[in-house]
């Protein structure tokens, strides 16, 4: 068998029994296939069920309302895949009369949807032969055939697209495609693989040169960048508390968060009251405060650490529009403000 027909038989006994992989409708498979982008499947199979039980049809999805969609994806990070999700869910639904797109032409048109996404719908629900090529994919591919040729780069993206192309099966592709990154995912791991039991181990380049644990390569990520987050917890007399939406574009686009003060080096109590961006949200007015945190709490995305401390602020009454603090954890927040809001006794 080559290498396609032994990976192909290798899924058919080893694949994990998984909701996804019971159906071909491409709404089921789009849902997993968003949620499972830089996900574990541990982590998001939870919430690929939660969403299905919540929003059974697409129709369910395009007439929820962006803030229940957000709140059920809370946790999972990259939140933009969220708001694409329901935004291509309202395309579907009154555009489209909700027939999902069926040709891989289509389908990356969709707000969200990828090359890598396009591609697993296209294959899994309508028998499409387009290559998938994500994180499992280039390992195994590098690896097997030994290429150096940097993933993230132009010529290896190219390069890997190519030689994933000319490995499809064309009579099962959605099958072929599950297999590689099955294997990938379990088999060919980032670490400690499982060689010595591979039924690709007696071919495998990397094996034969010793560059398991060198393979794929990456060129240098991009440099991550530090900040310094206040949350100022303003809560008045009657137990109200200012939550305000994050209007501007980023990854928390939409999510409500505490007033939020960013400063160029760590805040101390010394020079809080100084600060202009606390000053002009007081305007004179009186307050108590305390740090909730005194060494700040490191909260770390892809390209930036936020180095963030809570203030507890107590006010007789808010300086601006607030909520009921019994109210907080209906609203959809990142995880960072989340935990913090589950850890403090309000």
């Amino acid at each position: 068998m080559n290498f396609t027909e032994i990976l192909t038989h290798w899924y058919s006994v080893n694949k994990r029994s998984l909701p996804w992989r019971t159906t071909k409708n491409p709404y089921h498979i789009w849902l997993s296939e968003i949620i499972m982008q830089q996900t574990q499947i541990t982590q998001g199979l939870p919430y690929y069920e939660a969403f299905v039980n919540r929003f059974p049809s697409v129709f369910d999805l395009a007439n929820a309302n962006e803030q229940d969609v957000l709140k059920l994806w809370q946790g999972l990070g990259y939140y933009s895949r969220a708001r694409n999700l329901h935004t291509s869910a309202k395309y579907i639904a009154n555009v489209l009369g909700g027939e999902f797109p069926n040709t891989y032409t289509e389908i990356v048109k969709l707000k969200g949807v990828g090359d890598y996404t396009a591609s697993a719908i296209a294959s899994i629900c309508f028998n499409e032969p387009h290559a998938v090529v994500d994180g499992n994919v280039y390992r195994v591919l590098s690896r097997y055939f030994g290429i150096d040729t940097p993933i993230n780069s132009t010529k290896g993206i190219k390069e890997f697209k190519k030689l994933a192309t000319s490995l499809i099966d064309s009579k099962h592709p959605g099958d072929y495609n599950q297999a590689v990154m099955e294997f990938g995912a379990t088999q060919c791991k980032p670490k400690s693989p499982y060689c010595i039991v591979c039924p690709l181990n007696t071919s495998c380049i990397a094996i034969q040169k010793g560059k398991v644990d060198e393979l794929p390569v990456k060129l240098k990520k991009t440099k991550v960048t530090k900040k310094h987050f206040n949350f100022l917890v303003i809560i008045s007399e009657d137990n109200n508390i200012i939550f305000e939406k994050r209007t501007s574009k980023g990854i928390w686009q939409n999510l409500y968060q505490f007033p939020l003060v960013e400063t160029k080096s760590a805040l101390t109590s010394e020079v809080f009251e100084s600060n202009p961006g606390i000053k002009s949200l007081f305007n004179g007015s009186k307050f108590t405060y305390s740090l909730y945190n005194t060494n700040e709490l490191v909260h770390k995305l892809s390209h930036q650490h936020l180095y963030t401390k809570f203030w507890i602020i107590e006010v007789k009454k808010l300086p601006k529009k607030g909520i009921s603090i019994s109210e907080l954890k209906t609203y959809p927040t990142s995880i960072l403000i989340s935990n913090f809001i589950d850890r403090f006794d309000f």
